[in-house]
């Protein structure tokens, strides 16, 4: 436990030191945030309050692009190489990186959503305890998939050119950046097989109609089960010294790790739980959308000037 807590305050400080770490977990972030909230959802707290999830979301997912870029870089600068000499395992670093990931990147969570509340005046923000424990899942489980990413790369080309062959999917097909219910049925149903798709919808279920955890707890089991395959393959694809290379063939194991929602997308494509479940939180914000208008313009009408008599001839 000591080297672990000593490994994980050596990695914050590693992290904090990467400008590309900083840059993809901490700054991107909240150009996300002021994004949706100050743009597109014009400061309004119904839309924030909307659009909250896909924007934690995006912090949550970004976590692995700066943790496995700076895994592979720490590897091609010979520090990882240095820690080899200590009595520390694969395992631990595996463990420490992800400590160290969670803690620099759930403190961001926590503000973005204090800002919405307190900078947006968002009335509510439904269940937190669901919400804070959808970030610590996903924070950890998409954590490992830069975990992965940095034990299959040879070269931080390679790395930048995976990153952004899973980031565009997670992105544009999981309601992140357009809502579900607006993709094409076909889209949605490929949707249905992405880690991200469940981490956004979980986030507006407990946002927006402020579910608790047990409600959608195949969420966690999910993402539980995810994170225990790719913390083993990473950690027996771990590699301390840069010479060492890793064969094509050892890649196509990273294919395993998708089983969880490869059976949790068939499931959902029988049967559409999730497909309903975001149409419903579309037709809550219509509504909502609808009112908030219909008070604005009563606010905004000018009151009616009383008539006056015509003079007579």
């Amino acid at each position: 436990m000591t080297n672990l807590i000593t490994l994980t305050r050596m990695r914050m400080r590693l992290a904090m030191r990467n400008k590309m770490f900083f840059f993809f977990s901490v700054v991107m972030p909240f150009v996300i945030f002021f994004l949706y909230a100050a743009v597109f959802a014009k400061s309004r707290p119904d839309f924030v309050k909307f659009l909250l999830g896909p924007a934690l979301s995006f912090n949550v997912m970004g976590s692995f692009w700066g943790l496995s870029a700076a895994l592979v870089m720490f590897r091609e600068q010979g520090i990882l190489r240095r820690f080899h000499v200590c009595p520390v395992t694969a395992t631990d670093m595996l463990i420490s990186s992800l400590f160290a990931n969670y803690l620099l990147t759930f403190p961001i969570v926590v503000l973005e959503l204090f800002l919405a509340k307190y900078m947006f005046h968002v009335p509510s923000l439904g269940n937190v305890l669901c919400v804070a424990l959808l970030a610590t899942a996903g924070i950890i489980s998409f954590g490992s998939l830069g975990l992965v990413i940095a034990s299959v790369t040879n070269t931080m080309q390679e790395t930048q050119v995976l990153n952004q062959l899973l980031w565009l999917p997670l992105i544009f097909l999981s309601g992140a950046t357009i809502p579900f219910t607006a993709l094409s049925p076909m889209v949605q149903h490929l949707g249905l097989f992405l880690p991200a798709t469940y981490l956004v919808h979980g986030f507006k279920q407990a946002i927006m109609q402020n579910v608790g955890p047990f409600r959608i707890l195949f969420i966690f089991v999910s993402l539980a089960s995810w994170f225990v395959l790719t913390l083993f393959l990473s950690s027996q694809l771990f590699r301390w010294e840069p010479e060492a290379k890793i064969g094509r063939k050892a890649k196509l194991y990273v294919l395993a790790t998708a089983i969880p929602f490869f059976l949790l997308g068939l499931y959902e494509a029988q049967y559409g739980h999730v497909i309903a479940e975001e149409k419903t939180i579309m037709q809550m914000f219509d509504e909502a959308d609808k009112a908030g208008d219909q008070q604005q313009q009563k606010q905004e009408a000018p009151k009616s000037a009383p008539a006056t008599e015509q003079p007579k001839q």
